[in-house]
């Protein structure tokens, strides 16, 4: 799987490199992550990527030529056509919520390019001529897409064979089909006592049916 992310700033995704699913999929080939920036593939002058909006009102919008100039010059083809074989997925509060099923979804995609925004977002061009999805990570905003777009691979990551040390662990945690989509029961580890804060006895009676059942009792359904 590849996945491209196009940001302004390409160098916040160096720690993605880091942790162990993510090294794992990278050194094992199962992912390529490259990260390209806007200023970088820009026709306009001093760097220019944004422009004041249409009609009025605050703040700055992404430019529809800046975004296709740099797809031509990484795909080397006209930037509405990166969409027939790639799935470019725009960061936007207007997307699809991003949750479990979307994750499981886009781990099966070759090729996956993921547009990062500021300011006030990308002309509507962006959207309606250049990318085939829309994504939102939630009902909030943050101050660009980046965040959202490292979450994003983070949980997608995780789906690829073989990123995980245990393949079992995707079977039986939160949201997965293993749990019907429910969260996930608590956890305990040593010390067995703390401060007089104790752990449940069934999960130290070695009866694993009642401790399966204990779990399956504590797993709950997502808070709304």
């Amino acid at each position: 799987m590849r996945v491209d992310v196009f940001t302004l700033f390409p160098e916040w995704f160096d720690w993605m490199r880091r942790p162990r699913h993510l090294t794992n999929a990278v050194g094992d080939a199962l992912l390529e992550l490259r990260c390209f920036n806007y200023r970088d593939y820009t026709p306009l002058v001093a760097g220019q990527v944004d422009d004041a909006p249409f009609g009025g009102g605050p703040g700055m919008v992404l430019r529809v030529d800046v975004v296709a100039a740099a797809f031509e010059a990484v795909y080397g083809v006209p930037a509405d056509q990166v969409r027939d074989t790639r799935r470019v997925a725009v960061l936007t509060p207007r997307g699809r919520q991003f949750r479990d099923q979307v994750a499981n979804e886009l781990a099966d995609v070759e090729d996956l390019v993921i547009l990062c925004g500021r300011y006030e977002g990308f002309d509507e061009r962006v959207h309606t001529h250049l990318a085939n999805d829309e994504i939102c990570l939630g009902p909030f905003v943050v101050a660009g897409g980046e965040t959202a777009a490292m979450t994003i691979i983070d949980a997608v990551a995780r789906k690829i064979p073989g990123a995980l040390g245990n393949a079992e662990s995707l079977h039986a945690e939160s949201f997965s089909d293993g749990l019907e989509g429910r969260v996930e029961y608590p956890h305990y580890t040593r010390p067995q006592e703390f401060r007089g804060w104790g752990v449940p006895e069934v999960l130290r009676s070695g009866n694993h049916g009642a401790i399966a059942s204990w779990r399956a009792d504590q797993t709950r359904d997502p808070r709304p």
